[in-house]
């Protein structure tokens, strides 16, 4: 009864074919759906001689229209997208953060404002407003470093706790996915077609793809092998957890559960993009900010502790909390200079006693590599010390003794370094004075030597011939001037000398210092510092300069009336800094920002271009996979008739069968 078979195998091939539609049409607007297709081969009955007899249609299997390359791009650039998107989000919330549109909230105009203050102050070095301005200003810029750093800092630990929770959506994700390939395989082991998990489980996929970058590898029976951030994270039915955690570079990375090894090159999703800001993008821009912040300190607090306020000298100073006491690990670094501290006796109410004293650091010897060690240096005097320091609660401290002050002014001394000057019988030894303020960028020592003999204003063949080795700069007529008169021998210092006796061959000589500490212990240790810190988060005011202005250091001279050091510490504003790479604090920072613009800008085109690529694709997605209405509909119609048409072609056969029976 093979025409019964026929029959019997169109009205099943086309109840089938209408379930496939029906299920289409059920799904057309199903996210991660494919449009299935019946298959319908033609079935062999039975041959008659040379004619071949049809045995109906058999149902080859039902198929799901996907293109395989297609959905791996798919993948691809998706996740592509989520990852700069990411990116581009945060950092514009970052761009937002430091405010250069606003007008003088952002951190360029506190800087600016900051710098400002330090020149009106070199030109009002002694008056408590300018000083409280400078104050002020200082403060301002401060608290605007440590706003932009404790929110950089909080950001990142926002992304962290970000990366934490996503890595537990893609843990879960990976879960299902290995769950469904172990029910395909058992259904399409037994002979079943298992289109409809097999569309959930790309949905999972395409999901995680959305999260992490993944590699995708097909098995038989339906079995799809996940890879993801380098780690096989399925294999068939078996899932492997992942996560996240920082390296000993403090960087975060992703690795196996337990497993300690950390990836931090994660490319693609919503988890790639926040490493790459967690370890460079916003990582660069704290960085920055922190660099710009330390050399703002550095530079301030270097000039800072040489000078003195209109407050004068010192009878005590404290340091900040030093982390480490060992020189080599000072940040920054100690290196090998001298430190010189002047100190004031006023013992004797009629003459005040002015001596300078040198500290050798040499960071390369034993002797003296730590606070510890340089203390004995710093107390002056043996048995009788004015000065004595000591280090409590890891804070250098310097005290003076009763009667006594301090400070590191690199002015030159009145008296000269060294003098043989002699006189001679019966005329009195003239009084050599020095002063002014040292101009120049190195340590100099001038030796000035008598040329002639007789006496200062009285014979105009005396002279006096100043040299720095063996160079002469300068030649001083001190026979034919008036005695006492101020004579410039170069670089901003002075000689005046008294009447008296000057014999040929006399030699008196001047340490002009270019800086008191040039070691940098100092602003390393916080001794008379402006600023305390080492960074964008912790950049302050020291409470020294906040509760008194008047220790502004704006002096350098030893009359402590000039505006030398403001307008040194004005001038830093201008000046190239090598830790910024060779530019001024404006110029870093307008780098920085233009930096971030420019990113903002390149990650919005390429998230625009990444937007239309992805379209563009589920546009062919859609063409290849998708459900049609009015395709569907009009395959239901073929598949409509064709059950109607196998039905009356099945009751014409039994009609016929009948009609043959009654005849016989």
């Amino acid at each position: 009864m093979a025409n019964y078979d026929i029959a019997i195998s169109g009205l099943e091939a086309a109840q089938r074919a209408l379930d496939v539609i029906g299920n289409n049409l059920a799904n057309a607007a199903t996210e991660g759906y494919h449009r299935q297709r019946i298959e319908l081969t033609p079935a062999y009955s039975s041959q008659t001689g040379l004619v071949l007899l049809g045995g109906g249609v058999n149902i080859a299997g039902i198929t799901r229209m996907i293109d395989s390359l297609l959905e791996q791009e798919i993948l691809r650039e998706q996740s592509l997208l989520e990852h700069v998107s990411q990116e581009f989000i945060t950092m514009r919330t970052v761009e937002n953060a430091f405010g250069e549109l606003s007008i003088g909230n952002s951190l360029s105009a506190t800087i600016d404002e900051f710098f400002n203050a330090l020149q009106d102050l070199s030109a009002h070095p002694g008056q408590a407003i300018w000083q409280d301005q400078a104050v002020t200003t200082a403060e301002a810029m401060a608290g605007r470093f440590r706003t932009l750093g404790e929110f950089l800092s909080t950001l990142e630990d926002q992304i962290r706790l970000e990366a934490e929770n996503t890595i537990e959506q893609i843990n879960a994700l990976i879960t299902q996915i290995a769950e469904l390939n172990d029910k395909i395989e058992s259904m399409e082991i037994g002979g079943a077609q298992a289109n409809n998990l097999r569309d959930k489980r790309d949905q999972y996929i395409t999901e995680l793809s959305g999260f992490i970058g993944v590699e995708t590898l097909s098995r038989e029976y339906g079995v799809v092998d996940v890879t993801a951030a380098g780690i096989p994270v399925v294999i068939g039915a078996s899932a492997i957890e992942l996560e996240v955690g920082l390296d000993e570079n403090n960087k975060l990375g992703v690795t196996v559960a337990g497993a300690y090894s950390y990836n931090t090159n994660v490319q693609g999703g919503r988890l790639g993009g926040l490493l790459s800001l967690k370890n460079e993008l916003v990582f660069d821009v704290h960085d920055d900010l922190d660099d710009l912040a330390s050399a703002i300190v550095q530079q301030i607090n270097q000039y800072h502790v040489q000078g003195v306020g209109s407050s004068g000298s010192f009878t005590g100073l404290t340091g900040w909390v030093m982390a480490d006491e060992d020189f080599a690990d000072f940040d920054p670094p100690i290196t090998s200079g001298e430190i010189y501290i002047r100190v004031i006796d006023k013992t004797d109410a009629e003459t005040t006693t002015i001596t300078r004293h040198k500290i050798v650091i040499p960071t390369d010897a034993s002797s003296l590599t730590t606070l510890a060690t340089a203390i004995g240096a710093i107390d002056i005097g043996g048995g009788v010390t004015p000065l004595t320091a000591s280090v409590v609660s890891s804070k250098l401290s310097i005290l003076a003794d009763a009667n006594y002050e301090f400070d590191f002014l690199p002015g030159v001394l009145s008296d000269p370094t060294t003098s043989n000057l002699n006189g001679d019988a019966g005329s009195s030894i003239p009084t050599v004075t020095i002063s002014g303020i040292y101009t120049g960028t190195a340590t100099q020592t001038y030796t000035c030597t008598v040329v002639g003999d007789g006496e200062v204003g009285n014979d105009d063949d005396l002279k006096i011939e100043v040299r720095i080795d063996t160079d002469l700069i300068k030649t001083l007529d001190v026979g034919s001037y008036a005695a006492g008169d101020r004579l410039e021998i170069g670089d901003g210092i002075y000689v005046s000398v008294g009447t008296g006796q000057l014999n040929n061959g006399e030699v008196f000589t001047i340490e002009a210092l270019a800086s008191s500490d040039t070691s940098g212990v100092l602003a390393a240790v916080g001794i008379n510092t402006f600023f305390y810190g080492s960074g964008a988060s912790d950049i302050t005011v020291c409470s020294d300069i906040a509760a008194a202005p008047g220790r502004v250091a704006t002096a350098l001279g030893a009359d402590m009336t000039d505006n030398a050091n403001a307008l040194r510490l004005a001038g830093l504003r201008d000046q190239a800094v090598s830790s910024l790479g060779a530019m001024t604090p404006g110029e870093f920072y307008h780098r920085m920002i233009t930096d971030i613009g420019q990113q903002l800008s390149v990650k919005q085109m390429r998230r625009d271009n990444i937007e239309v690529m992805v379209q563009n694709l589920l546009n062919q997605q859609s063409e290849v996979s998708g459900v049609d209405i009015n395709d569907e509909a009009a395959r239901l119609l073929i598949f409509e008739q064709m059950f109607q048409a196998m039905a009356k072609y099945m009751a014409t056969i039994q009609s016929t069968v009948a009609a043959l029976m009654a005849a016989m």
